[in-house]
């Protein structure tokens, strides 16, 4: 199970073997497709979870494990409750940094300088937990906490000061996609597969290159860069954006199907977490934006 958001991983689906959650469903009758296909099941040296009892059990019979949930596998119950302890304690900090952090014109410089560094520590942060090989929960819910204080004060800019009810709205179009794709996931309408994985990826890396550039052009030559976060082009890589994000949450549900079908350990539940609550951010930030360039071109 990858370590985050796939913008931040090194080694895509699987820790130990790539792409190991990509169309390996074993089939009946053949244990060796059994081995393969459980990322938590390589009877190998180096695999942290080759001693589960649960995974030895898939690779034996050539299935993902169906054995009732015991102590030490991760269940949904894990997941949900390790993202709703991640996305509550960014909300806390998030309204808090709202409340005790104005932006009016006395205190804006000050409180813009507090959530950017927050932002570059969370974003440290993050950057050490996707290369970690397990779960680090304090190093999780402090890149939340941290996170939060610059989703706060970011928000809080764009609500009282470009678009009243900007933040809600945004709020909205994330719980609306993330709605959306997971009805679209159960329902099979979208398949996660290699390559999906790899159209994601490249799609990502494109995005945040051109993100960078234009960055770089506003920086050094001043305006809004390459014009690719203002205007109509703003308004395009916005969409773009948010259907990235879509995306990177499709392959987080795929994440969860494979952690829990191949009995991963309960630690890895604070992975996917991780990883949902960077992609949901992400979402969040991309509706942030659009509507401010909605809302700036009236």
């Amino acid at each position: 199970m990858r370590s985050s958001n796939p913008v931040f991983s090194r080694r895509g689906f699987s820790r130990d073997n790539g792409y190991a959650g990509f169309n390996t469903a074993p089939q009946a009758g053949g244990a060796a497709v059994g081995t393969q296909g459980n990322p938590y099941a390589q009877p190998q040296a180096g695999n942290p979870y080759a001693q589960n009892p649960y995974a030895q059990q898939g690779a034996q019979y050539g299935a993902p494990p169906q054995a009732p949930a015991a102590t030490g596998r991760m269940t949904i119950d894990d997941v949900i409750l390790r993202t709703g302890t991640t996305l509550g304690t960014l909300i806390v900090t998030a309204a808090l940094a709202w409340a005790l952090l104005p932006v009016d014109d006395a205190n804006i410089s000050r409180s813009y300088g507090i959530a950017i560094g927050a932002g570059l520590i969370g974003m440290v942060l993050a950057l050490v937990q996707s290369f970690k090989r397990k779960a680090s929960p304090a190093l999780i819910l402090s890149y939340a906490a941290l996170e939060g204080v610059f989703l706060g004060v970011v928000s809080s800019v764009v609500d009282n000061r470009i678009a009243s009810g900007a933040a809600m709205q945004a709020v909205i179009g994330t719980m609306a996609v993330f709605a959306a794709v997971l009805v679209a996931y159960k329902a099979g309408w979208i398949r996660v597969n290699r390559r999906f994985y790899g159209f994601v990826m490249a799609a990502a890396l494109g995005f945040i290159l051109l993100m960078a550039v234009n960055l770089l052009f506003a920086v050094f030559g001043g305006g809004d860069g390459l014009g690719f976060r203002s205007g109509p082009l703003g308004i395009v890589f916005g969409v773009i954006g948010i259907l990235l994000g879509a995306a990177f949450l499709a392959l987080d549900f795929k994440q969860v199907e494979d952690g829990i079908a191949y009995g991963a350990p309960r630690e890895e539940a604070w992975l996917a977490a991780f990883g949902l609550t960077m992609t949901l951010v992400w979402i969040y930030m991309e509706f942030l934006r659009l509507i401010s360039i909605l809302n700036s071109s009236d």
